[in-house]
């Protein structure tokens, strides 16, 4: 007997149950982390910076548990994880690039066009390791990382949940990939700075956050410190975002199907009778 290896389109790093609970149980986690000070007494004495140590000594383990049931459930194997380490090294050198110049993050584009081509396991965890390894070599490690982790994660694993991934190709694909670069570019920043405003509160403004205060007064008041003091910097993410998906786009979309396919991560074995 001879085994063919029957061709198929390149197709994302499928999904099982073991994944999808893994994926929900850390993103469980990440929303706890991200809103409990929305809920918390104005006594409690709590802060992020007390909070970050144990997000992050909970995040690791939950990663391993989401790459480890991906390899079990969808036949990816050493192949998957270099390109996993790849993607993650190549996203932590764009970083920096444009980092600090008004929300100018080449990053962005690189973990929707990934999330896209790899699926929403591997992608949850390349934006969450991209997001360790440019901390490390920014020198930007300390408590907001593991917050930053999670929402890369969830950014990165949204584009690979977007409808079409075996059939849609060409501009309409592009299109879509792009208006969700650019939803997702604000959503992050949204998402970041909930983490930062609830470890400033008290300052005596009218967008401060005030711990005990009831929800509804806290989130008009968290829409208007958006509004104040990110949104610029967010629109230049989203602006960046959207114009490297429409130029570079289709050349890296096709380099990381190529490659996809190359490595067979999903792969069947078929057996022929001589």
């Amino acid at each position: 007997m001879s085994g063919t290896q029957r061709a198929r389109a390149p197709r994302p790093v499928r999904l099982g149950p073991k994944s999808v609970a893994a994926l929900v149980l850390v993103s469980a986690v990440g929303v706890v982390a991200f809103g409990w000070p929305l809920l918390a007494g104005a006594g409690s004495g709590l802060a992020h910076a007390q909070d970050a140590p144990w997000l992050f000594a909970a995040l690791l383990p939950l990663l391993v548990a989401v790459v480890v049931a991906t390899i079990s459930e969808s036949g990816m194997d050493a192949k998957a994880v270099a390109m996993l380490g790849v993607l993650a090294a190549v996203g932590a050198a764009l970083r920096p690039l444009g980092a600090g110049t008004a929300g100018l993050e080449p990053m962005f584009f690189l973990m929707v066009l990934s999330g896209r081509v790899l699926g929403p396991g591997f992608g949850f965890v390349l934006g969450s390791v991209t997001m360790f390894a440019s901390a490390l070599l920014t020198g930007g490690v300390g408590p907001w990382m593991p917050f930053q982790m999670l929402a890369m994660g969830w950014f990165t694993m949204g584009a690979g949940l977007l409808p079409g991934a075996d059939r849609l190709r060409g501009r309409a694909e592009l299109a879509m990939l792009a208006v969700y670069g650019s939803v997702a570019a604000f959503a992050y920043g949204t998402i970041m700075n909930l983490y930062g405003w609830t470890i400033i509160p008290g300052l005596g403004s009218g967008i401060s956050f005030v711990a005990g205060d009831p929800l509804a007064e806290n989130l008009v008041r968290f829409l208007a410190y958006c509004a104040a003091t990110s949104l610029g910097w967010d629109l230049g993410r989203a602006v960046l975002t959207v114009v490297l998906t429409l130029t570079i786009g289709p050349t890296l979309l096709k380099a990381l199907r190529r490659a996809t396919r190359r490595a067979a991560f999903d792969a069947r074995v078929g057996f022929e009778k001589p």
